[in-house]
């Protein structure tokens, strides 16, 4: 297995919430060891940006197990990049066993997903990739979202700034901005928001991920800009904050 798909699969993420002056620096800092993500290359801050339609039950019950602390827990969601019919959309299962990120994940067509979401058995022929672990992945997706009754009900939308070693991906640092929510109760996978709220205002959610070794800059990049590690779940920030701007 690749580095790359090494930490696609498995990893640990450490987050912090900052303010923008620092993230500057921060960028600053970080290029002497990574280089910047070839999908942030030319784009404003460079950064792109990342949809995701989110599923629960309708008891939320993802969301609950996130709130409640539990360790072991999982979440479901629909990624995707750009309105364009013919790009694909990714199917992730991303679980937190302790302290580790395991993460599934099947590249589907689009025209696929509303009979993956409405119960039918896909086959094959829905996936992009040859990839071998890609056909699993759906299958474990499908087989949750059976299993919750999971549907439709948060668009998060952030902008990602992302920096990668030049030869290998054991690490990685990213920077999101900008991060919204607004309830989506229906399959809509459009980059279109029509009314969402600001999750986290004008800071900027850092994360840290590595795959075996935390590395030794890492810790002198924190003591450096005195980070402090925090929570900052963007599917269960934002459904309690948007519960709590739903009108009564």
């Amino acid at each position: 297995m690749s580095q790359d798909q090494r930490l696609q699969h498995q990893r640990f993420e450490l987050k912090y919430v900052i303010g923008e002056q620092k993230a500057r620096r921060i960028r600053d800092y970080i290029s002497s060891f990574l280089v910047v993500d070839e999908n942030c290359v030319g784009k404003p801050d460079l950064s792109y940006a990342v949809h995701s339609l989110y599923l629960d039950s309708d008891h939320l019950q993802t969301y609950r197990d996130t709130v409640n602390g539990n360790k072991n827990r999982f979440k479901l969601r629909i990624r995707y990049y750009t309105d364009d019919p013919n790009t694909p959309v990714f199917l992730e299962i991303k679980r937190r066993l302790n302290n580790c990120i395991r993460k599934q994940r099947a590249a589907v067509r689009r025209e696929a997903v509303p009979g993956i979401l409405a119960g039918q058995l896909p086959s094959a022929k829905a996936l992009i990739s040859p990839s071998p672990q890609h056909l699993p992945a759906l299958q474990d997706f499908c087989r949750l979202l059976q299993t919750m009754g999971a549907k439709p009900k948060v668009h998060g939308a952030y902008l990602r700034e992302a920096y990668l070693p030049l030869t290998e991906n054991s690490a990685r640092v990213t920077m999101d901005r900008v991060v919204r929510s607004e309830f989506k109760p229906k399959l809509e996978l459009s980059t279109h928001m029509r009314n969402p709220i600001m999750v986290w205002g004008q800071t900027v959610v850092l994360e840290l991920k590595f795959v075996d070794r935390y590395p030794n800059w890492f810790g002198d990049l924190v003591r450096t800009f005195n980070l402090r590690q925090c929570g900052a779940a963007k599917y269960a920030d934002g459904v309690s904050l948007l519960h709590g701007c739903r009108p009564q």
